[in-house]
């Protein structure tokens, strides 16, 4: 049977914590763009980090771990970057949308690094799959709205 251990929580809530910074990321990418699909995908993207984010957090209580609250340095910095280069891209969208692709990337690696964690509890990992998978369509649908460009 598998166990919620002190380093399945640590994964988690460092999870939590990108799940965060990429709500924040997005509402801020939607702020910065005027084509509208984009806009109402990176809107739909930040709703769904919240989403996770309360799952997440749900699950880790459930386990009674302590929930780790706020966002990352290098989330906040991440979302300075994106206002920089907003105002002096010459092409603010496409750059937005190259960033989110990469972040996205780089979540599923960081939710496959939890995926992997031997000890993790059904419930856990459902939900972490769960999650991974809307992860991955987003980023088919991110990739589609690039050929806009």
């Amino acid at each position: 049977m598998s166990t919620y251990t002190e380093q399945v929580g640590k994964k988690l809530n460092n999870l939590l914590e990108k799940t965060y910074d990429a709500e924040k990321g997005f509402t801020k990418a939607a702020e910065n763009i005027e084509h509208a699909s984009l806009k109402t995908y990176f809107r739909n993207k930040a709703q769904e980090r919240l989403n996770f984010g309360r799952e997440l957090k749900e699950e880790i209580r459930s386990f009674n771990q302590d929930v780790d609250k706020g966002g990352s340095i290098t989330g906040s910095a991440h979302r300075a970057w994106m206002d920089v280069k907003s105002l002096f891209s010459a092409n603010d969208e496409e750059s937005m949308l190259n960033e989110a692709i990469r972040g996205e990337k780089a979540a599923i690696e960081e939710y496959e690094d939890v995926l992997n964690e031997t000890s993790l509890p059904m419930s856990t990992k459902s939900i972490l799959q769960s999650q991974k998978s809307a992860i991955n369509n987003g980023l088919a649908k991110i990739n589609a709205l690039e050929d806009i460009y």
